[in-house]
Parts: structure tokens; sequence; C-alpha cells
């Protein structure tokens, strides 16, 4: 039967289906535009827009950046290991309008958001009713050691403004000196404003140099002052009503990590961007990132997951490069968390990412351990063994930099067979024989090498490994600790497997060992994290990484076992996100969709911090951004939902299944045929 409403109620009707149909519409989650709309300094997490090399760290006050942090660039400083050190704050600016500061305290509307796309983030507020100011920085993907800073600001009043630039000196340098330099081109005087400063124990030398452009079609070019008492650079200029007046800050920051000449190179890397200008800069920079985004994960159906992964994947794709051998840390290039130290957290939970989206990145990344093998071959003589025995915390030697107050450093040792299952990965997924040999087979001899020292002989003839520090580090100076006995394994038969496609004589121990290593089982057959374990909490997944992403227990009935114990082991705190998400990965691939979906969002949700989404290392903690979390999540994504697989026949497809509320999951770029993998339900 059909209802008749009155033609009033009719009206009243149409109209609000229409308000809500706005409202959905402008309620949707953009899936490359992360925003904070109303930020509260005091409960504010800073985002990074990275190139690899810089990384600039978002603050809530206007013009301001929190910290500059420099890969590669580590130094003793507030304690006895190699830290990362923060570089010049060289995009830090100060305004005035009609003679009074800009400040946060003096703006309103201040917004501000991350064009993941692109790799820019760009500020917005109003100042009193004079002006509106909008300014956009980057972290050049295509210039390493360059960045750019965008800024236009619209008169609403006649008024006036002055500008100035700003290089500040963070408190671990010292030594510090200050340049203005001159320089004739054919657009013109270049003036540089230029600082160099030593790192605490002088071994580095940090330089920066910056200069302020003006766009060529001004007529009214403003006059560079320079101030040599506060180091800065400064102009005037008057803005008519309704005028918008912009200009550019270019700058470059590098380390004597990179160049025996950083003042020089900085100076003459600054004089390049300054030429190429503003719209080719910023256009390079996109072009560099279109390029990247080919390799993309797409999500239909759950909006806000599809946002934060392409968060994940940006922070992944941010924090490294082609070209560039120095593996991220825990926290990328967002902070000094973890010192700036190389974990496994690169080898297990970054690497696989960038294997299967990014693969010309991960060739670049794996140069990190390669090249520090001799350092891993002395830390191996030094504590009695053979062959490579790779530290747990690397900087920029490959020795041993964990604090001595840590355990982990001297005792787990899973590390070295982790640095052997990417190098392994690596090879299947390239098929490249002339790396494995010339890169790939001196790391994964030695380190099996390491691993026949290691163990020990017990009297049933099986060969144990005592005393060691699980992947759950809650277990500390155990015996026969499930991941390190299956890794050590995986080494030891990688390089069996190596020798015979390279036609070279395998030591016979590699297989006699490998044969011969425990996996240990409880009572009632599920695996056993270590020969004393009797039950306790853990810290995060150890057993059920033998499943994924070794493949030590590829018996379904087993991995069901021993997931539904351990899922039960881990408390809802303190545990970083990795762990929930190979949760999540085994159960995609078991068929077990609600549960994947829980264990996915757990591995990050309650892990977010304002206003960007910023994930930290455990729940409720405050040190993003935990880039390695990033990479167990994604690896949820592609190696649980998406079913991806790294084996010796390359990158495959196994059963998996998506969460109920996605229709379908594209996976493009994959591997270095860039295929595309669609999944629907």
């Amino acid at each position: 039967m059909k209802i008749a409403f009155p033609i009033k109620r009719r009206i009243i009707l149409s109209t609000l289906l229409l308000l809500l149909t706005v409202t959905q519409l402008f309620a949707q989650t953009d899936p490359w535009i992360i925003k904070a709309d109303k930020i509260d300094s005091s409960n504010y997490y800073g985002i990074t827009a990275a190139n690899g090399i810089i990384g600039l760290v978002s603050s809530p006050e206007p013009f301001k950046l929190k910290n500059v942090v420099l890969a590669g660039t580590y130094d003793l400083y507030k304690g006895r290991v190699n830290n990362f050190l923060n570089s010049f704050n060289l995009l830090n600016m100060s305004l005035w309008i009609d003679g009074e500061a800009v400040d946060a305290k003096s703006v309103s509307n201040f917004k501000q958001q991350l064009d993941m796309q692109k790799a820019a983030f760009t500020t917005v507020f109003d100042y009193q009713d004079r002006a509106s100011v909008s300014y956009t920085y980057y972290s050049l993907r295509q210039l390493p050691f360059c960045v750019l800073m965008d800024v236009r600001i619209t008169a609403q009043k006649d008024l006036t403004i002055d500008a100035a630039n700003i290089i500040e000196t963070t408190d671990a340098l010292k030594s510090v000196n200050k340049y203005h330099d001159k320089i004739n081109s054919p657009q013109g005087m270049i003036e540089l404003l230029t600082s160099t400063a030593q790192s605490p124990t002088g071994k580095l030398l940090l330089c920066s140099s910056t200069n302020i452009m003006f766009a060529e079609n001004d007529t009214q070019k403003p006059q560079l002052i320079y101030d040599g008492d506060v180091h800065l650079m400064k102009f005037s200029r008057s803005i008519k009503a309704g005028e918008t007046f912009s200009f550019c800050i270019v700058g470059s920051s590098i380390s004597s990590a990179f160049t025996k000449d950083p003042l020089n190179e900085a100076e003459r890397l600054t004089i390049f961007a300054r030429l190429e200008g503003r719209d080719r800069l910023i256009q390079g920079h996109e072009k560099a990132w279109a390029n990247l985004w080919k390799s993309d994960i797409q999500i239909e159906g759950d909006e806000q997951s599809q946002q934060d992964i392409h968060s994940m994947l940006y922070h992944l794709y941010s924090f490294a490069r082609e070209g560039s051998s120095f593996a991220p840390s825990p926290m990328g290039l967002s902070g000094l968390g973890y010192n700036g130290h190389v974990f496994w957290d690169f080898d297990v939970w970054m690497f696989p990412v960038y294997l299967v989206l990014q693969p010309e990145i991960a060739k670049s990344l794996i140069d990190y351990r390669f090249e520090r093998l001799d350092a891993a071959k002395r830390n191996a003589l030094s504590h009695g063994f053979k062959g490579a025995m790779y530290p747990w915390e690397s900087a920029l030697t490959g020795e041993e930099e964990t604090p001595v107050f840590a355990l982990t450093g001297p005792f787990e040792h899973h590390i070295t067979g982790c640095v052997a299952l990417a190098v392994w990965n690596y090879y299947c997924v390239t098929k490249d024989k002339t790396w494995l040999k010339e890169k790939g087979w001196p790391i994964l001899s030695a380190t099996a090498d390491f691993w026949v020292s290691r163990v020990g002989q017990n009297e049933s003839g099986k060969y144990d490994i005592k005393n060691v520090v699980c992947a759950d580090e809650w277990a500390e100076n155990v015996d026969n600790n499930a991941f390190t006995n299956a890794v050590a394994k995986a080494n030891l038969q990688y390089a069996t497997v190596t020798a015979k496609l390279l036609g070279i004589k395998a030591n016979p121990d590699w297989e006699k060992v490998a044969k011969n290593i425990p996996t240990l089982k409880m009572p009632d057959g599920v695996t056993s994290e270590h020969a004393t374990y009797k039950g306790a909490k853990i810290k995060q997944a150890d057993v059920n990484l033998l499943a994924y992403p070794l493949t030590e227990i590829t018996d379904v009935d087993q991995i069901k076992k021993d997931l539904e114990y351990y899922s039960k082991k881990v408390p809802y705190s303190d545990t970083p996100a990795m762990t929930q998400a190979i949760f999540s990965l085994l159960n995609a691939r078991l068929g077990n969709s609600k549960e994947s979906y829980k264990w996915f969002k757990d591995a990050y949700e309650p892990n977010l911090n304002p206003p960007f989404r910023v994930i930290a290392e455990t729940k409720g903690g405050k040190n993003p951004y935990f880039v390695t979390g990033a990479g167990g999540v994604v690896q949820s994504v592609l190696m649980g939902f998406g079913g991806l697989n790294i084996t010796d026949k390359g990158i495959v497809q196994v059963k998996s299944v998506l969460p109920e509320n996605w229709k379908k999951l594209t996976i493009t770029g994959v591997g270095l045929e860039k295929k595309t993998y669609v999944i629907s339900r």
C-alpha cells in the first residue's frame, strides 16, 4: 500500500535526506589526506615529511619544525653508544605582520594536513582579520639532501610583512660556524645562509645552507638583509588588500657521513635547487612520489583502513630510498627513538614490504648488511664463534651498539638468522644470481658458519642453542628458543641451497646441524617457546613466527593450535604492534575472517596518537612513528588478506580471506614485473 505524505512533510523529509547525504559526503575519510582541524599543542604528535635521508617532523607552532633528522648521522651523545643526531633546523621562520609577531597565540583557524600522495605537509591559518597564511614544506624526493618550504600570504587589508629564515642549532652540536655567501648567477645574486657544526665528539661535521627564493614574475622583489648576530636572512614587503605574495625557502642538509666536504657540498646543493626553481622542484618531487605510488594497496569498503594503510606505506616509503644503504631504525626518520639503531625490525618487519612493493629500494637497503659483514665477523670472533654474528643494535659501523644494561646485545642471536632470511628472500624474489654470488653468498655462508659454531651437541645427538634472549624478549637466557632455533635452521638450509645454485661446495656441517636442531613441544602438542617455558605471558609473537615468515611449521592443525594458545598469552598493553599483525596474517590464511580483522585493527588502532593517527610502539605508547609496527601491519594485508607469499619460486599467492566489510583488495606494482593482484569477496 502506498502511503501519501502531506506536501510539507515530504519537503521536510526530502530536506533531511539531503542533509544526511551531504553530511555523509563530507564525513568520508580521504584515502590520501590526513587532516588536523582541531589541534591541541599539549597533545600533539608530529608527522614526518621525509625522503629517505632528511626527516622533517611537524610542530603545532606556526613556521616551526619539531626536529630535522638526518639519516646515517650518529655520534656519542647522552650515553655510551652512538645516537641519531638532530641536524640544524633549517626551515624555521619568523613572521611579523605590521610589526607584530605571528605565533600560536595570535592566529586562528589553525589547520594542518599531510597529503601522502604528494608527500606535502601544509599549514594554514588566519592572522586576525588582516591576512590568511599557508605554507607547505617538502623533503624533496628527487634531491635527497634538499628541502623546500613554499609560503603564501594573502592580505585582507593593506599590510607590511617582515619575514626571516633562521638556521637553528640543536643542543647536541658544538663549534658552530656561520657563513653568509653571495653567488652570481644568470638569475641574479644568490644569497646563502649557511651553518656548520661538529657532532658531540667532533668526528662528524654537519652543514646546512638555505636561500630565500622569490617568484620570477615578482616586480617588487624584496631586498634580503643578513643579520650576523642571530644568523638570519630577512626581508620586508608591503602587500595590498586582496593580493597574494609568495616566496620559498630552499635548503640542504648534509654531514661528513656522506661526503668529505659537507660545507661546500651543502652550498652547491642549495644553489642547484635554487636554480631549478620552485615549479621544477615541486614537479620533480611529485613525479618521484607518483612513481613510488605505482606500488599501492587499495581497499574498497573500509575508508579508514584505506587511509591508515596509505599512512603506513607512506612512512615506509619516506624512511628509505633507492641508492641509499642506510636501513631504517624502528622510528625511521621521525625522531631519535632507539637511538636510530637498526634491529631485526628492518630485516623481518620492514624489508618484506620493500621487497614486494619496492624491490629497487630493497636492493639498496640490503647493502646495509653486506657493507657491515666484516664488523659482524669481528663480533663473532670476540664472542668465541666463527663466521659472522650480526649485532642486535647497529648504527653506522655495524659494531654492537646495544647499551650494556640490556642483555639483548650479547644474547639475542636470532638477529643473525634474520639477516640471512632477508638475504635469501631477496634472491627468491629477484633471481639475481650475480647478486647472490657477490653479496648474498658471503653473508649466507658466514652466518651459517656462525650457527655451526654456536650450537652444542647433546647426548641424543641433537644440536641445542643455549643461553639466548628469545624473540619474545621477556624470556632471557633460556635454551632452545623456538624462533632462534628455527631461523638458525633456515639460515643453514639457505646456505646449503645457495652453494648448490652457485656450484660451490657446501660445508657438510650446515646440513647436518640443520637436520638436528630441535623444535620443542609441550605435553599438549603446542610448540614450546623455549625449554623451560611454563605458560608465561609473552611480549610478542615468537612461536607463531615459525609459520610465517618462516616455514618451519606448515601443518595447518599445528599452526591453529599454536595460534590459539599464544594469542591468549599476549597482554593487552606492553606488546609491540607486530604481534597482533602476525595473528591477523595467520588467521587470514586459515580462513578466519572475523578473527583476522579483529587482530588487524588491534595491531595499530589502540597505538594511534593525535592529531595525525601516528603509530606508537605499544597501546598508549608515546613514541611515534613506529615504522616497525607499520611494516608488520602492511604485511598482514599483503601476505595475510592478499595471500602473497615469498617462496623459492618467487612471489606466489596462497589461499586467504578478506575481512567481511572489505569488498575488494587490489595490490599494484608487485615485484620486478610490477604485477597487480585483485582479491574480491
